[in-house]
């Protein structure tokens, strides 16, 4: 092996064997080395060309001048910085093992962890492989596979282990990776730029651009046994927004619901630098979105512990509401209540000085009446104190 060439070695050999199987149609060999997968590619008849690069002139020399042919274009790039179009097969043998010193031995090593070159690879490749594309993949044990499972079903890929071979020290893996149903529907509905955000105990959200439009995608996670999550949700944000509640709904299917992105803070981080007024503005905003639910016959549910529920920005946003349901009995702004009181040492500490008994007492008299009477005793208890 030359500095900056890497020679085939194992995981060349098994990533080869897999190439010749599934290769098919335009084709990039990404970080092509001695260009020995660009040329197994291009001996197939149902490849049409390849696109052969690598961050190392050397290397590109190298290919050219021992593995050269009709099909392959060699090129400089580093991953996917000097390509611009789409693939239908798309090739990586990557630097995969973790750095040892404090110089990366760049056509070794991915990173300290390993995996660091694989995951700017995966959160780029989608916009460089088309619909029906594929991508094969080899690493090592030594990458943390598990890290690399979560990094491609986060970026809303699917993928398949095609073969493995066990060394002395480590254990290789090809994938086969290819778009899930969900992402190749959310391209077609001209979402772009996604990326995975955050997840709940039910649900997965990812963040993505839609006209111009900072959006969120949720889907229900693989391990939740939650039915009709998404339906639901859909259901009622829709019909909570016709009352200005909840974030700007733009459309949605069985497994996917999209709406506009709420920029701000979540509740519990506000609450650690909010001053007085704006608190109890917030909280006021929050109780009467909650009455609305109350005399609609909603009930969100989590209400009393809403510290990812709730963002607060130019707007106060309510978010979640895939256990939303309709009830004779409606606990949103007592759950709610129940929240600020728990709140109540931190809030003392903003000069915002409420007794607890008196919470207690109002909110009683609400969840007996229901009434804007009852509320708005609420409402200014929390306004005067």
């Amino acid at each position: 092996m030359t500095e900056l060439v890497y020679e085939p070695r194992e995981d060349s050999q098994i990533l080869q064997f897999q190439v010749e199987t599934f290769a098919k149609g335009n084709v990039l060999d990404m970080g092509t080395g001695t260009g020995v997968q660009a040329l197994t590619a291009a001996q197939k008849d149902n490849v049409n060309k390849v696109l052969a690069i690598d961050i190392s002139k050397r290397a590109i020399d190298y290919a050219k001048k021992n593995n050269n042919h009709p099909k392959i274009i060699y090129q400089l790039s580093n991953l996917f910085s000097n390509v611009k179009n789409k693939f239908d097969t798309i090739i990586f043998n990557p630097p995969y093992l973790p750095q040892d010193y404090k110089i990366r031995r760049r056509a070794l090593e991915g990173g300290k962890k390993g995996y660091e070159v694989i995951e700017q690879f995966l959160d780029k490749v989608n916009n460089f492989l088309n619909p029906e594309g594929i991508i094969l993949l080899v690493f090592s044990s030594l990458s943390k596979k598990d890290k690399i499972d979560e990094i491609i079903s986060n970026k809303l890929f699917e993928f398949k282990q095609l073969s493995t071979k066990s060394l002395f020290f480590e254990t290789l893996y090809v994938y086969l990776i290819t778009k899930s149903k969900i992402l190749k529907d959310l391209e077609t509905e001209n979402i772009r730029d996604i990326n995975f955000f955050m997840q709940g105990k039910r649900g997965k959200v990812f963040k993505g651009r839609y006209n111009n439009k900072i959006v969120c995608v949720k889907i229900k996670r693989e391990s939740s046994e939650a039915l009709d999550m998404i339906r639901n949700e859909s259901k009622f944000i829709q019909k909570l927004n016709k009352h200005k509640i909840g974030p700007k709904y733009l459309f949605s299917d069985l497994d996917h619901l999209v709406y506009e992105f709420a920029q701000g803070k979540f509740i519990k981080d506000f609450l650690k630098i909010s001053k007085k007024e704006e608190t109890k503005k917030v909280f006021i905003n929050v109780l009467k979105q909650c009455y609305i639910m109350d005399k609609l016959g909603i009930n969100k549910e989590e209400m009393h512990h809403p510290t990812k529920h709730v963002i607060i920005g130019k707007k106060t946003v309510m978010i979640d509401f895939e256990r939303c349901k309709f009830t004779e009995d409606p606990k949103n702004v007592s759950q709610f209540m129940q929240y600020i009181m728990m709140n109540i040492p931190l809030l003392k500490k903003k000069k915002i000085n409420l007794d607890a008994n008196k919470i207690i007492s109002l909110t009683k008299q609400y969840k007996t009446e229901k009434s804007d009477k009852s509320f708005k005793k609420i409402i200014g208890l929390v306004k005067n104190c």
